[in-house]
């Protein structure tokens, strides 16, 4: 997992570059806690999650000592990414259009009534090995 420093693993999320910010920060909180509510922990762990402590001895708990990217991207290229994590077995949450607005049961129904093809991707976060995270995620420029 880590020597001197170095970690193998990484966290990444992919928001939909035509987002509002509000939007997208929204969006991002959501795929984090879904990303670790799924995680085991044997997952957890990779995820090395420490408490920071500042000068003060005030402690900043449960923060990821890992690299947190945010890439940008269309629903398109987040699909795209979504089939990828999919098909290599990469842990991944994802959100879309269908799941804001109204209450949760409504973005149920909303979800449910709309094809994979036809839902608008706002963002995906990933975990897993950079090496692989970066096989094909590379491409996408970073959030600005």
């Amino acid at each position: 997992m880590t020597t001197s420093g170095y970690t193998t693993h990484k966290f990444t999320v992919i928001l939909n570059k035509n987002l509002e910010p509000g939007v997208a920060l929204n969006a991002a909180a959501h795929l984090a806690a879904g990303l670790v509510s799924q995680a085991n922990n044997g997952i957890r762990e990779q995820m090395r999650f420490i408490d920071f402590t500042d000068k003060d001895g005030g402690i900043h708990p449960t923060i990821s000592a890992l690299s947190l990217i945010v890439l940008r991207g269309t629903s398109n290229e987040i699909r795209k990414a979504r089939n990828e994590a999919k098909r290599r077995n990469i842990l991944f949450a994802d959100f879309t259009r269908t799941m804001t607005g109204d209450t949760y049961v409504e973005q149920l129904e909303r979800t449910q009534a709309t094809a994979e093809a036809e839902l608008e991707y706002y963002g995906i976060c990933l975990f897993g090995e950079k090496v692989e995270l970066d096989e094909f995620t590379r491409k996408l420029s970073l959030w600005r």
